[in-house]
């Protein structure tokens, strides 16, 4: 009787395929995608746990157990790249998001549907601006010789020394990486609060009005409730990126002068690979897998807390 059921199901499964096969091959795409650049370099990661010699390759290099880890955990710049990263995401992650709820609450309550466009647009746009273009626009703004920013403290104060180099200052790296980075992104990372907020029922603003609540009373008591699970959910998931800030941008910015506060955990293991003069690829390894299992650490935390506090979760 079992293996009946079994061919009869497999007959069904077989039958729903070849009345869908457009969808199947369609998913054929992302799968191969997938087991191509997620799973096949996991292979890789036996790295993190090996001598590596290029003469005998991944497989045969010699197995030395967690010494890379304890490397790199007695290293100088273990608690420094760990510092500055969690800083910088940390900083990124509370002014962005707040940043994003509040354009997207502003940009819903204006009525002009051609301004809102038009706002939109023009916030979309840095979005595409690639990040070496915009390392160079800073640097275009902000060089103290013939950058806007030397030019205007020339023409105000009447001193032609040069002032301070701004980006050579090491407490001003964190707040020129963050806010350069909502300059671009507002718009872009507004776009799913903007979506959650046109899905909110207008009858419920139209009762609001007639008890006479003000815009702000409306934003406050509909709108903010109403896109919370969204809020939330966002949330977790960039709680699970923490660890993971962006390696062109900070490396583009870096300096020999703002390096203690830019040197950050995917800095670090690009220069244990390729920029120092005996390449480490097994620490450099050791480095990313520890950072991922924070990220992963960070992620299932969060979404527990969520799941606990406002019943919001991913799983």
């Amino acid at each position: 009787m079992k293996a009946k059921r079994l061919a009869m199901n497999q007959n069904k499964t077989i039958k729903k395929v070849k009345a869908r096969w457009q969808l199947y091959l369609f998913l054929l795409l992302p799968v191969i995608y997938f087991c191509l650049f997620e799973y096949v370099p996991m292979y890789g990661i036996q790295l993190a746990f090996k001598n590596f010699n290029a003469r005998l390759g991944i497989w045969d290099s010699e197995w030395i157990g967690l010494d890379n880890f304890k490397r790199f955990f007695g290293s100088y710049y273990f608690e420094r790249t760990i510092v500055n990263t969690l800083r910088i995401s940390l900083y990124s992650l509370v002014v962005s998001s707040a940043m994003s709820i509040i354009f997207a609450l502003a940009l819903n309550s204006m009525p002009w549907e051609k301004y809102k466009k038009i706002v939109q647009m023009v916030t979309y746009m840095p979005h595409f601006i690639s990040t070496v273009l915009i390392v160079g626009i800073l640097n275009m703004l902000l060089n103290p010789s013939v950058g806007l920013y030397g030019t205007i403290y020339s023409a105000v104060t009447g001193i032609y020394t040069p002032p301070k180099d701004i980006l050579g200052m090491a407490e001003a790296f964190p707040h020129l990486y963050v806010w350069s980075g909502i300059w671009q992104g507002l718009g872009w990372n507004s776009i799913i609060y903007i979506s959650a907020l046109a899905g909110v029922d207008t009858e419920l603003h139209e009762a609001a009005r007639i008890d006479g609540a003000t815009r702000f009373k409306r934003v406050l008591h509909i709108d903010i409730p109403s896109i919370a699970p969204t809020i939330v959910t966002l949330l977790i998931l960039k709680c699970g990126s923490v660890m993971s800030i962006g390696f062109e941008k900070a490396y583009l910015m870096q300096n020999n002068l703002n390096l203690t506060t830019s040197e950050i955990i995917s800095t670090y293991s690009y220069k244990v690979s390729f920029s120092s003069t005996v390449t480490d690829f097994g620490l450099s390894t050791a480095i990313g897998l520890f950072n991922n299992v924070i990220n992963l650490i960070l992620l299932i935390i969060v979404n527990t807390i969520s799941k606990r506090v406002s019943e919001t979760s991913l799983w």
